[in-house]
């Protein structure tokens, strides 16, 4: 197959390539080779669909002519199957990030590239969409109801059904047309990558070039915010995801000066919930139907991302909100066997009952005395509610002095925490007591759990002993 591309070679470089290594292809059926020859190297990629192909010299030609940094394209084979490229190199934006998606802790370099990657994504979108012949496009020129259709059943078929979860389809099916209304409302002129991730972001020279874009279309820009943000495998911490949404926000000013972003923001969940669904209905086809384990190790990693997003309800799509928070409790969507991430179990408790026993079997970990803080146990009206509502939530907070208590609690269990992920520890236990274990620690245990959630990427367990609740985060 690669002979295919000799013919091309020579016309670039004018000598016989003296090696030619299969590289790693990209989703389509494409096959890429390194071809080499002394110093001259190249990128050869041999076709088998000539409207994909031409989808990619044209988006190619037309962004270099934007000035964004995409691979030169070389030569191209008559019939225009073939073709070569410029070589960027080895490296990718996913490998330069991997000890923070090994460790669940971005550092700093880690954290300015991706939110480089993100700054640059706008200047795709809106300089890549002006002037651009959509018909170019494969395998549609844009976003449309179609498209939409096609991933949601893909979810309901190769997912949903898969799980032996039951549900009214006829019910499940208006929710999702007014979700497709919802998606489908600002289309705009602007290019959508459609799969913009760290794998298509490659680093030459600390530059960052994109790569494998020959499935963009016409559409809005949430979806590639989405697509990059809440990419499944990648698990960025909360915080991490807000300093790359920031910096998306920051340079999409140059081009929507007046940008409101709130709006943005409850626009972008609901792109983020439908990119969601379709990686899992992709995860499911390429799991249960195809039998490849690789896929179902990976849906534990979306169903976190699925399980953050319904804590908050979808009101507009009542029964598939329902639906989704039913799947998020199965148990088989918790662990895999490759996801070794540190387990922090979180506990309030009444000390009259005595402090909770290590599950784990380790022994050690914190447990924090919440009883110098002010009680709303001690007001007949508090009686009533425990610590994660409302009226505790005001009265604690109100009073100052918990907040105080967790942020000492934080600098205490944040390095731990940290320390554990370096070393592989597989758990840790934190526990707060108070008199009867309803407001003061059960406050603190809900605060610290969110906490550690937005910081690292952990698996939580909260255990509220007392209330008889037990949750995972």
């Amino acid at each position: 197959m690669e002979k295919l591309l000799y013919p091309l070679f020579r016309s670039v470089f004018g000598r016989e390539p003296e090696e030619a290594v299969a590289m790693t292809g990209s989703g389509s059926h494409r096959q890429y080779f390194r071809l080499t020859a002394g110093e001259c190297t190249a990128v050869g990629v041999v076709g088998t669909d000539a409207d994909e192909n031409r989808a990619f010299l044209a988006l190619d030609n037309h962004f270099a002519s934007k000035g964004i940094r995409v691979p030169q394209v070389l030569a191209v084979s008559g019939d225009g199957m073939c073709y070569l490229q410029e070589d960027l190199g080895m490296e990718l934006l996913y490998d330069r990030v991997a000890h923070g998606r090994e460790s669940g802790e971005y550092d700093p370099q880690e954290r300015a590239l991706l939110c480089r990657a993100m700054a640059a994504l706008p200047k795709i979108q809106f300089e890549g969409g002006a002037g651009l012949d959509w018909s170019v496009c494969y395998p549609e020129p844009a976003f449309g109801e179609r498209m939409v259709n096609f991933d949601l059943n893909y979810f309901k078929y190769c997912f949903l059904k898969a799980t032996g979860l039951e549900f009214n389809e006829a019910r499940l099916q208006d929710d999702f047309d007014r979700f497709r209304a919802d998606l489908l409302e600002d289309m705009g002129q602007t290019f959508l990558y459609r799969d913009f991730q760290a794998r298509n972001v490659m680093v030459r020279d600390d530059e960052l070039y994109f790569i494998d874009f020959q499935g963009g279309r016409r559409g809005p820009i949430y979806y590639d915010v989405a697509s990059f943000v809440w990419q499944a495998r990648a698990r960025y911490p909360e915080t991490l995801r807000q300093e790359m949404i920031a910096a998306y926000l920051k340079a999409l000013k140059a081009y929507v000066p007046d940008v409101d972003e709130e709006a943005f923001r409850e626009k972008l969940r609901l792109f983020v919930l439908f990119r969601t669904l379709q990686v899992l209905g992709t995860y499911g086809f390429r799991g249960y139907f195809e039998k490849k384990p690789h896929f179902l190790a990976s849906v534990p990693f979306a169903m976190d991302n699925l399980r953050a997003l319904v804590r908050t309800p979808f009101t507009a799509y009542p029964y598939l909100n329902g639906i989704l928070t039913k799947l998020t409790t199965m148990s088989q969507f918790y662990e895999t066997a490759d996801d070794r991430r540190l387990e922090v179990s979180i506990f309030s408790f009444a000390y009259k009952k005595g402090i909770p026993v290590d599950r784990s079997g380790n022994g050690g970990g914190y447990v924090f005395d919440c009883r110098a803080i002010n009680n709303p146990g001690k007001f007949e009206y508090y009686r009533q509610f425990n610590g994660m509502d409302a009226e505790v939530i005001k009265f604690l907070e109100d009073d100052g002095g918990i907040l105080q208590f967790l942020e000492h609690a934080y600098a205490l269990v944040d390095p731990h925490v940290k320390r554990f992920i370096e070393r592989k520890f597989t758990h840790l236990q934190v526990a707060f007591g108070c008199t009867g274990g309803q407001h003061r620690s059960v406050y603190c245990a809900e605060h610290l759990a969110e906490h550690l959630r937005r910081r690292f990427d952990v698996r939580i367990t909260v255990y509220h002993r007392e209330l008889d609740i037990e949750k995972i985060m």
